[in-house]
């Protein structure tokens, strides 16, 4: 077998790394033809331990890849006067329910409260709006890049 030819270079936040080789799916075998929605995603027993291992870094990547976090704002009256009320959220959004069901998994296992939203009918968002979740979120998460 020919060795891959791999490539990497320091950016802002992280480090890219490029490789080239047929035979990546042999080891990454959720890499398919069709859409992932479509398909079945799971974990191979070494990826999975390393979800349990490193969950602070799996959250991270979902994030930064499919996720967000954003300021909501509501109003409710606090003695007879409308008050606006800010509040941070983060977002995961992906239409696979495996997808959203390993991101709902290293949310359990770091013990960050989140629910399912849904868009048109169909599961689509993870939410944690929990104060408590939030920050837990923001010390280990970190900004996009």
């Amino acid at each position: 077998m020919v060795t891959p030819r791999i490539r990497h270079r320091q950016l802002k936040g992280c480090t890219e790394v490029k490789s080239f080789t047929h035979h990546w799916t042999c080891l990454f075998p959720q890499h398919g033809a069709g859409r992932k929605h479509d398909r079945h995603i799971a974990l191979e027993p070494w990826q999975h331990a390393l979800v349990d291992r490193y969950a602070w870094a799996f959250i991270r990547g979902c994030i930064h890849s499919d996720g967000c976090r954003v300021t909501n704002w509501t109003t409710k009256s606090v003695a007879g006067e409308r008050k606006r009320y800010e509040y941070a959220r983060y977002f995961f959004s992906n239409r696979s329910d495996d997808i959203r069901g390993l991101f709902t998994y290293a949310l359990d296992l770091v013990g960050a409260e989140w629910r399912i939203l849904e868009r048109n009918g169909a599961p689509f968002n993870v939410s944690i709006a929990r104060k408590a979740s939030v920050a837990l979120m923001d010390a280990h998460v970190g900004p996009k890049y």
